[in-house]
């Protein structure tokens, strides 16, 4: 066996650090200092002889064999996970309280969580949504892992930026398709509350102007919004990966014109004062990189 395998403590150090991009963040979730993790990377960088990461002024970014290597040990450390679950058997259940906007949750989480369950059988999930990002978790929901769209500019919180996002515009599938993006001013056009700017922004991106007061509907949720389109209602911009995946389970959606860039991402959010992350979080905040990261359905 080669001999460069052998401390398993730094692979689960660099897995953390590939995924984090950052060694103090590493630190935070694996309970060791910045020194200790800088340390596992230099010691294992110098074990295999090729270093894994470009070190710049506040900013770390993989090198080529280093992004190769860390989908390797990512997968290989859920191969030991999953091995040691069915041949010594799970442990007690345990319970996950993941905290998401409700939007991501209906249109998208919720689709993908039978994936993880099968993966972690072990672990339980109670998904709780809000509708609004709040400053402070309610008072009655003491969340485990929690994700965040927006900016990722909340103050008193650690915020990892998961998914570059872009918004398309969608019709329903029985109307006719709009031929070009002027065609989308005739309405009737449908504002998600809170982003009420996306039709213009939108319009502005392609040469062209618009007046908010022209929308016929206004929503609360982007799950609103779409039930709206299928029905006939009119037009809405949403998350590519949520229209993408809506019109994959039949919904009756279909993109009407080219994604344009998205200025928010959803985040993972560290409170301050945490301690190290139980295996289980760990577990499944492994999960949400992996399919943040993968292409949009």
């Amino acid at each position: 066996m080669d001999d460069r395998l052998s401390n398993l403590t730094w692979l689960r150090t660099f897995e953390a650090a590939a995924r984090l991009l950052n060694f103090t963040e590493t630190g935070q979730e694996l309970g060791l200092t910045q020194t200790a993790v800088s340390l596992h990377i230099r010691s294992l960088e110098a074990r295999l002889g090729s270093k894994l990461f470009y070190r710049q002024a506040r900013r770390l970014e993989l090198t080529e064999i280093g992004q190769a290597y860390a989908l390797t040990v990512r997968q290989a450390l859920g191969d030991i996970s999953l091995s040691t679950t069915r041949l010594f058997g799970a442990e007690a259940a345990q319970t996950l309280t993941v905290r998401v906007p409700v939007s991501t949750s209906a249109l998208w989480l919720a689709h993908l969580l039978p994936e993880f369950a099968m993966r972690h059988p072990e672990i339980n999930i109670r998904l709780v949504s809000n509708i609004w990002t709040e400053p402070e978790p309610r008072d009655d929901v003491d969340a485990d892992v929690e994700i965040r769209l927006g900016h990722g500019d909340w103050q008193d919180v650690t915020a990892i930026r998961l998914s570059q996002e872009t918004i398309v515009p969608v019709c329903a599938t029985g109307s006719s398709r709009p031929r070009q993006v002027s065609d989308l001013l005739q309405g009737p056009l449908i504002h998600i509350l809170g982003y009420e700017d996306h039709w213009a922004r939108y319009f502005a991106a392609h040469d062209l102007s618009y007046a908010s007061e022209h929308a016929r509907f206004s929503v609360d949720t982007t799950v609103a919004a779409l039930q709206l389109v299928a029905g006939g209602g009119g037009y809405a911009t949403v998350l590519t990966r949520f229209a993408r995946l809506s019109i994959e389970r039949g919904l009756g959606v279909a993109v009407a014109g080219p994604a344009m860039p998205f200025a928010q991402s959803h985040y993972l959010i560290r409170r301050q004062g945490r301690g190290p992350l139980r295996p289980e979080v760990h577990l499944f905040e492994t999960w949400l990189a992996e399919i943040f990261d993968a292409p949009a359905v």
